[in-house]
């Protein structure tokens, strides 16, 4: 199997596909700084900055046609798609309402007032976040839950789903569809939206709302997810803290 993404999400699941016993034929990272925390590991490491552009690398080295998407900000296009490699994503959110960049996803899910949050495993297609959902992990969002507990959740459930489905994928065993939420959404249009950096621009329009204080503490997680800090930064007219 070959993984695809950056920092210790992507590092972790690599460490836990080989103490599984699972061969890592390839990573592949825009990080490079992620090769040194797999130095002692047998994966071979690749920085690349177009995963598509290495499409015929991937289908040479992968031995199993498995290549595990985590915490990746390369969007697949179709020299991997048409590989006939399996391409499998875990997304830090739940689909289809928490489309996009899970750092913007985290900040509208509390200001859409939803109750819950998780994790998905979903296969890869031609779109973005819309290949077909195999499993999700969901976990509630307390009335008081700010930003960075959200969004730091989310990251720890995201390793879950990924631990919990890996011998599924690795065996080839097609995952029955996820239990429906029994939740249920006020606005179902703009749950299955996209949040994407244009979503951004939206902010100002909130400032008055009761959950913004919350769905703006980005606390710890400020330093990783910058686009939301510079976001909040420019609505405050100061520079943001880095």
């Amino acid at each position: 199997m070959i993984f695809v993404g950056r920092g210790s999400l992507l590092v972790r699941a690599v460490q836990c596909a080989l103490s599984a016993g699972h061969r890592v034929d390839l990573v592949c990272s825009d990080a490079p700084a992620d090769r040194a925390k797999l130095a002692q590991s047998s994966a071979p490491y690749a920085v690349v900055a177009d995963i598509n552009a290495h499409a015929d690398l991937l289908a040479t080295e992968c031995t199993d046609g498995i290549v595990w998407s985590i915490n990746n900000h390369m969007i697949f296009r179709a020299p991997v798609l048409d590989s006939g490699l399996r391409v499998y994503n875990i997304h830090n959110g739940l689909l289809p309402q928490h489309r996009g960049l899970p750092s913007v996803a985290v900040l509208f899910a509390l200001l859409n007032g939803d109750d819950e949050y998780g994790a998905t495993l979903h296969e890869v297609d031609a779109g973005i976040d819309t290949g077909r959902v195999l499993a999700t992990q969901r976990f509630p969002i307390a009335p008081e839950a700010r930003y960075h507990q959200v969004l730091l959740r989310g990251v720890q459930t995201c390793h879950q789903i990924f631990r919990n489905s890996l011998q599924d994928v690795a065996d080839g065993r097609l995952l029955g569809p996820p239990q429906p939420s029994p939740h249920t959404y006020a606005d179902t249009d703009a749950h299955a939206g996209y949040y994407g950096l244009r979503a951004l621009r939206q902010l100002g329009t909130y400032t008055g709302h009761p959950a913004y204080a919350r769905a703006t503490d980005l606390g710890v997680a400020a330093p990783y997810v910058p686009e939301v800090a510079d976001a909040l930064a420019q609505l405050r007219g100061a520079a943001p803290p880095r």
